[in-house]
């Protein structure tokens, strides 16, 4: 399993990014239970951001409620996060992660991509 994460950059606040994140799940019957995004700040705990699953179901942390939006392509096996009204607050990196499996799933990550929102 890998996961791509990229999109990152720098914004001024009131800006806009869109992340993407690309899974590849090789020689594999495992499905894509969920995807999403989680974020962590310098000297702060990972925390979520926004998930969303194989059937289309978003939850999103109250933070980023009105202003991010999760969605997905299940035939490309990837992730969007559409962040707009970005806000200094924002700013962290963003991990993409997935969970796969059968019966049992399991999470897997993605590498960082990095989000900087300048007031």
């Amino acid at each position: 399993v890998q996961l791509q994460a990229s999109g990152g950059g720098v914004v001024q606040a009131g800006g806009s990014l869109r992340l993407s994140c690309v899974c590849w799940v090789s020689g594999s019957i495992s499905v894509i239970r969920t995807m999403g995004w989680y974020r962590q700040a310098p000297g702060k705990e990972r925390t979520l951001v926004a998930t969303i699953t194989s059937s289309g179901s978003p939850n999103y942390a109250d933070s980023v409620k009105g202003r991010f939006t999760i969605s997905s392509d299940n035939a490309k096996n990837t992730a969007y996060l559409q962040m707009n009204s970005l806000k200094p607050e924002d700013t962290a990196v963003y991990y993409c992660n997935a969970q796969i499996g059968r019966v049992v799933f399991t999470p897997y990550w993605g590498q960082g991509t990095l989000v900087t929102v300048s007031s």
